[in-house]
């Protein structure tokens, strides 16, 4: 697979309803959703079953859980070196877990999903910068 075609994959989501806990195309889907679903698309099965999360789940559980499974299934990119098919992982706030995810689809812009909103293509501007905190690459991308 290539970083085009996991682009490619994240495009075809665009306009998705944000559902929470959920990842069907263009039905509903959460940021989490989202990666699962492209994963699916470009990989197949997925590596391990999302367990049952909450809104809040970073705040009431405060461990990073969305950190440790992207190591456990993505291979981490330097934040500097972030490209285009990279998932991105975010932290709202500096004291608690990181807990949003999106995919990078250049070095300015990704897909992601968010509450109250569909599946859109955003700017990685200086709001997403700081919060900004691990990258990492889908497992066998070829560059």
């Amino acid at each position: 697979m290539t970083r085009a075609d996991i682009v490619a994959a994240a495009r075809r989501w665009r306009g998705t309803p944000y559902v929470h806990q959920a990842s069907l195309i263009h039905v509903g889907c959460d940021c989490l959703g989202l990666v699962r679903g492209v994963w699916r698309d470009i990989i197949g099965d997925e590596p391990e079953a999302a367990p049952a999360y909450t809104p809040d789940w970073a705040e009431a559980l405060s461990a990073e859980t969305l950190l440790d499974a992207a190591h456990r299934h993505f291979r981490v990119v330097a934040l500097s070196d972030f490209r285009e098919g990279d998932v991105l992982l975010f932290r709202f706030r500096e004291h608690l877990p990181a807990k949003h995810l999106g995919i990078a689809i250049s070095t300015t812009h990704m897909i992601h999903a968010h509450a109250g909103a569909c599946v859109a293509q955003v700017a990685i501007g200086p709001h997403w910068r700081k919060k900004l905190v691990a990258a990492f690459a889908f497992p066998n991308v070829v560059d």
